[in-house]
């Protein structure tokens, strides 16, 4: 067995607690809601909450898949609570946040998958939080377009799918989906004038090429915000980490993102799916 990859000096965070983290993690804990930030394992969580901003977690925190990138556990799901979507959003309100983001687990041990508690959540927060903005991060769906279109008819302002990896690399890190179906759900998210956004991981054992190649695909789709951020495996059950890219590497592809027409890029170690998704698009 090939021993760790040390971690290189600009993969070390420390979480800064202050008063607005303080009272993010009330909130979240209060309101017995589930984000990504604590259940992935967000090395930005520190950042992230001592701004007030969380990317909620809908449909309970077990998944019914098993990526093998993944820290959200994964299992057989409990039933769906019928009272979260308006918890998550009163919690929405209280945060004051201009900006909301939302994700979910996989839920195929459901009839439609989970599609009509995302649009009721959704609603919610549009009738609780009218001048917010928000972004969904949604699964898969299966591929099934009808699913996809009940939540798109609940109209959030940003709908992100996130590719995860390049094509090769795809049915080795992602239990069931697969990347020509993430291609169609975010042509689908374009298709119907929703800003469509992916998000992938590098380190994985990919090369500059595929990543341009996947670029190229996600235009393709339509897509027209891409985040890009470097793999960390959560423990020795997850796939390994193959190499840590540089942060110089993270900067050249921002430029050749930019170059092939997204509109928005965050590329850098520490990016994730979600980071600075508040801010303005360039």
């Amino acid at each position: 067995m090939s021993r760790p990859i040390r971690k290189p000096d600009w993969l070390k965070v420390s979480i800064a607690a202050n008063e607005r983290y303080t009272q993010t993690k009330r909130i979240v804990e209060s309101h017995c809601l589930h984000t990504i930030c604590s259940s992935g394992r967000c090395p930005n969580l520190g950042e992230c909450w001592g701004r007030g901003t969380a990317t909620f977690m809908i449909a309970g925190d077990i998944c019914t898949r098993s990526c093998r990138f993944c820290n959200t556990r994964t299992g057989k799901p409990h039933p769906l609570d019928a009272a979260e979507p308006l918890r998550v959003a009163q919690s929405i309100g209280l945060m004051k946040l201009t900006h909301a983001v939302v994700t979910s687990v996989d839920r195929d041990d459901l009839p439609d998958l989970g599609a009509a508690h995302w649009a009721q959540t959704i609603r919610e927060i549009r009738r609780l939080n009218p001048s917010t903005t928000l972004e969904v991060l949604i699964p898969d769906f299966q591929g099934r377009p009808e699913l996809i279109a009940r939540v798109m008819e609940a109209q959030p302002d940003i709908m992100a799918h996130n590719m995860e990896t390049v094509r090769r690399l795809t049915p080795m890190v992602r239990s069931a989906a697969r990347y020509h179906t993430s291609l169609a759900v975010l042509e689908q998210i374009a298709r119907a004038g929703i800003p469509a956004k992916s998000g992938i991981m590098v380190g994985l054992g990919e090369t500059p090429c595929e990543v341009e190649a996947l670029m190229d695909d996600l235009r393709a789709a339509g897509c027209t915000s891409l985040t890009i951020g470097q793999y960390l495996q959560p423990d020795r059950r997850h796939y390994a980490v193959a190499e840590y890219i540089t942060p110089q590497q993270f900067a050249a592809y921002r430029s050749t993102a930019l170059a092939k027409g997204f509109r928005r890029v965050e590329s850098a170690p520490l990016v994730r799916s979600s980071y600075h998704a508040e801010r303005p698009s360039e």
